[in-house]
This record gives structure tokens, sequence and C-alpha cells, in this order.
């Protein structure tokens, strides 16, 4: 079986997966707060930031200076297209790994999935 279109080899390891997924769920995310969410050391993050800031699917703001530094992220849209395409290619190969009946737990976890995101992006929301 081919790798599907879209798949993104620099997205796909779990803690830059798991980087992007949260910054799909919300406009700005706070350093302390990803970190946080994905119990990341600062340097850890720093690190898969960095990657993906350099890759240009995340622009990264800093302001203020000394200990008040508060640095946010976002993705950008070509981040934003990246992860969705890598997604996809994801459910592709789920898709076709089984039977037809696995088929819809698949589409009815996709789903379930959209809404947890959608519920994510609406608390990260109404935190600001």
């Amino acid at each position: 079986m081919s790798t599907p279109s879209g798949f993104d080899e620099l997205i796909h390891p779990s803690t830059r997966l798991s980087v992007v997924a949260l910054l799909a769920a919300t406009e700005w995310a706070d350093f302390s707060f990803i970190r946080d969410s994905l119990s990341l050391s600062d340097s850890a993050l720093s690190k898969q930031l960095h990657t993906l800031g350099e890759a240009g699917y995340l622009e990264i703001h800093k302001e203020g200076a000394g200990r008040k530094r508060r640095t946010k992220v976002r993705l950008t849209g070509r981040g934003r297209s990246a992860f969705d395409g890598h997604v996809a290619a994801l459910r592709a190969i789920v898709e076709g790994a089984g039977p037809a009946a696995d088929t819809t737990a698949a589409t009815e976890s996709a789903a379930a999935s959209t809404s947890r995101t959608q519920d994510r992006q609406q608390h990260a929301e109404a935190g600001r």
C-alpha cells in the first residue's frame, strides 16, 4: 500500500501531531497552555515549535520582556492545510485497513473526534 496523498512526515511524530491538533482547535494558544496540556517540558515544546515554525506551519508571537515574556502560537494557513491533509491521509489508511463494516466505525469515530475538537475550540474561545 502506498502512502496516501497528504500524509505529512513532519507532522506525523506524536508530539508534533499533538501540538498541531491542539492548535487546530483554537486561534491562538499560550506556550504554557500547550506545554501543560501536552505534559511537555519547556525545552521539548520549544524544539517542536521551532521545527514546525521553520516549516511555515506556525506563527510564533513573543511579547513582553524578562519574566513577563509571553509566547503565543497559532497555526498558519499552510499549517492548517497540512494538518487537514494529514488527518485525511490517516483516515484513508485506517479505512483501507479493514472490512467495510470497520469503515462505518471509523466514520463515526471521526465524527466524534470532530465534535470533541469543536468543544475544545469553544472552550478555548470562552476562556479568552
